[in-house]
């Protein structure tokens, strides 16, 4: 399994970064490569990603976890996809905690397990999802400011 995690302290309050990171209209804000984001009801969308040749693709979630203000986690449907040929399963989990009076500590869990000839790539999925990563958090501070 690839795991990565990382965190930083946003110069907001847990409410207003609750309000941006888990609603998945605004991931085209902070998500790296989302383009836009399809809502499919309350527990379901469909982020609409381009690749780095220019194509656009569509990765299909749901929903699984929400504690406001607090838990998001969300998993990635991979049946009957082009992404089901190189994933078993794929999930993300974003956790807030204030962080004193109006900061919030944000951090973010990225889940990928690789499938069949793809488990032998783990290590180059491992450093993608930490570029990944890197790059939401790095927008995030962008938009909200850091405490450091």
């Amino acid at each position: 399994m690839a795991t990565v995690s990382g965190s930083i302290t946003l110069a907001a309050s847990q409410a207003v970064v609750w309000a941006q990171v888990s609603d998945p209209r605004q991931l085209s804000r902070w998500w790296p490569k989302v383009v836009r984001v399809e809502l499919d009801g309350g527990s379901a969308f469909t982020e609409v990603l381009t690749t780095d040749k220019g194509r656009d693709v569509r990765a299909d979630f749901v929903i699984a976890e929400m504690q406001e203000p607090r838990r998001w986690r969300f998993v990635q449907e991979l049946e009957e996809t082009p992404f089901a040929a190189v994933l078993r399963d794929s999930q993300t989990t974003v956790e807030l905690q204030p962080s004193g009076a109006d900061a919030t500590e944000l951090s973010i869990v990225l889940e990928r397990r690789p499938r069949g000839l793809g488990r032998f790539g783990g290590p180059m999925m491992k450093r993608a999802a930490k570029r990944q990563l890197g790059e939401a958090l790095m927008r995030l501070g962008e938009i909200h400011g850091t405490v450091n």
